[in-house]
């Protein structure tokens, strides 16, 4: 009852945005941009290098590579409340791809949300974050894509319902919600303050998962970065707050969980996280790393849902005879033993790889367990399937009951929380 409240208030609200567009489309600025980069821009194999660079801090392509398929190539699926957006192939194929645009239409859709026909783009492609981009470092963007070998393969067709299909409706969105200037630097901060908030807020546009949504599915600004759903997945608060954000990490356990994923006491990502962090943020220099953990310090808290703050059990109570033995629980235990313990061990510190230590993650200590059942069900590796770097996939091994079992027992033995997963939950999320 709740998703179809949220999907009437949707519509509603995407209707009233579209009223407002059709007002805003005669000053809607759908004509070119004048595009020029500046002096300081380098040119030829410099200019490439910085292209790339920035396409890898941008993670783009993680939205346009399917798994298994062609760089750059397109065609990943979008599950939306409303229907399903294809990610477009931006390859340098001038019939499929971005071949044949211009700079001006390249910055146009970077910055507006306009593609090469004058069509509104959909924010699936987060321009609301691209549009602080710097004129320089689009345009860089463009170059190295232009140096990526073509591909023509088209991809689907985007299947949204009524009336989210009308792109129009996108121009009173987009009126609302997306940035009118490129990121400014505040000039009572230190240079590395101001390269963490530009990677934060434009170009790895953190904010995109990690802020919640309101009824027109635009970011909530006033608690920015507090936490959101991407896919079903959390994405945790990531402000200052101490209780349910990074207030009480240390600088070496954000910067670590950024570069590689996993932190000492505070778990390992997965899911939507662990591909940025594989594909993006584990190749950017230190420097980086450093700016991102500068600025997020100064992120103001904001506090979370009760059920999100990360508690866990001490480490005297994590052994195998710790937990309560319902008969519910019991059944996760024995799943627990047989198939986790040998690499996870029964304190959730990893028995023989520290990627493998997952105690002080906030997905142990959420009663729902959105996290742990989508990782129990999908596993977790890189693209390589690195070994030391993988875990299983045990949707073929288990069935929806065992599964909730499972994650309930594992809520229950790392945070001392009940679990509340359901079968039909799990059902859902396979």
């Amino acid at each position: 009852m709740r998703r179809w409240r949220n999907y009437v208030i949707g519509i509603c609200s995407i209707a009233v945005a579209g009223l407002v567009g059709s007002a805003a489309f005669f000053f809607w600025p759908h004509g070119l941009p004048q595009v020029e980069a500046s002096k300081s821009q380098p040119t030829g194999a410099n200019l490439i290098a910085r292209g790339e660079y920035l396409t890898v801090a941008a993670d783009c392509a993680a939205c346009h590579t399917t798994k298994s398929g062609k760089p750059f190539a397109g065609g990943l699926p979008f599950k939306l409340p409303f229907g399903t957006i294809y990610s477009p192939n931006i390859t340098p194929d001038r019939t499929a791809g971005i071949g044949d645009w211009s700079d001006a239409e390249f910055v146009r859709a970077m910055r507006s949300g306009v593609g090469k026909h004058g069509e509104d783009l959909y924010p699936a492609f987060p321009y609301s974050s691209y549009a602080l981009l710097s004129t320089d470092d689009i345009l860089a963007i463009k170059a190295y894509l232009t140096t990526l070998a073509p591909v023509s393969d088209s991809v689907p067709e985007n299947a949204l319902a009524f009336p989210f299909n009308q792109r129009p409706l996108m121009r009173g969105w987009k009126l609302f919600f997306v940035p009118w200037s490129p990121f400014q630097p505040d000039p009572g901060k230190d240079k590395r303050w101001n390269d963490g908030a530009y990677l934060v807020e434009a170009l790895a546009h953190c904010g995109e998962c990690h802020t919640p949504r309101g009824s027109m599915f635009q970011r909530k600004q006033g608690v920015a970065l507090s936490g959101g759903d991407v896919d079903g997945w959390q994405a945790w608060n990531i402000t200052s707050d101490k209780e349910h954000g990074l207030g009480n990490w240390s600088d070496q356990q954000i910067a670590d969980m950024l570069a590689t994923g996993h932190a000492k006491d505070r778990g390992v990502a997965a899911g939507p996280m662990r591909e940025a962090i594989d594909l993006s943020l584990s190749k950017l220099p230190q420097s980086d790393i450093d700016a991102i953990v500068a600025y997020l310090r100064t992120v103001p808290p904001v506090p979370g849902e009760a059920d999100h703050k990360a508690v866990r059990r001490e480490r005297g109570e994590l052994d195998a005879s710790s937990t309560s033995t319902s008969t519910t629980l019991q059944a996760g235990k024995d799943i627990y033993a047989g198939a986790c313990a040998s690499c996870h061990g029964w304190n959730g510190e990893g028995q023989f790889n520290p990627r493998a230590a997952i105690l002080g993650g906030h997905s142990l200590a959420d009663p729902a367990a959105s996290n742990v059942v989508r990782v129990i069900l999908q596993g977790s590796s890189d693209h390589a399937s690195a070994p030391g770097k993988t875990m299983p996939s045990f949707a073929k091994i288990y069935s929806d009951a065992e599964i909730a079992a499972l994650a309930n027992y594992v809520v229950e033995h790392f945070s001392g929380r009940e679990g509340t997963v359901t079968v039909e939950q799990v059902s859902h999320a396979r």
